[in-house]
């Protein structure tokens, strides 16, 4: 069952949190750079985010969620996150296609470490087209995608 959080709510933004520092923990490791913002956020942060968060829960735990900010039709992804142990189960395809459903949208964007593979296969298999690739750091890529709605 996938339903909004309301990440103001300390116990929801702790229960997210609880889901990010492991799913950016694998993302750390494939793209080689452990000094990733998402390792860094905290419930507070999260509270502060300005995003809006959907969750995945089995049986009322939370599996993944997903993060956005919508603006002008366009639904940026900031987080796409998925307890590790629950990798390969289509839930991130889930909440991506729950976002696409939303009424009145016409595209959605979406960066993700340069080296993640998984993540640049799943978005390109859902019909993301690369469009910007930028350097953060000796370490850091990040690779932004656009995927346009009908």
């Amino acid at each position: 069952m996938i339903k909004e959080i309301d990440i103001r709510d300390r116990k929801a933004a702790e229960e997210v949190l609880s889901v990010q520092i492991p799913s950016y923990k694998v993302e750390a490791e494939l793209i080689e750079c452990s000094d990733i913002p998402p390792l860094k956020d905290t419930v507070d942060t999260l509270q502060k985010c300005g995003e809006t968060f959907f969750g995945y829960y089995l049986n009322e735990a939370l599996c993944g969620a997903i993060s956005l900010k919508e603006e002008n039709n366009t639904i940026d992804i900031h987080r796409l996150i998925v307890q590790p142990d629950h990798f390969r189960k289509g839930i991130a395809q889930k909440l991506l296609e729950f976002i696409e459903s939303k009424e009145g949208i016409k595209s959605l964007i979406v960066s993700t470490g340069s080296k993640n593979t998984p993540a640049i296969n799943f978005y390109e298999k859902n019909g993301f087209k690369k469009v910007n690739q930028i350097r953060v750091n000796e370490h850091l890529s990040l690779t932004s995608f656009e995927k346009k709605i009908k």
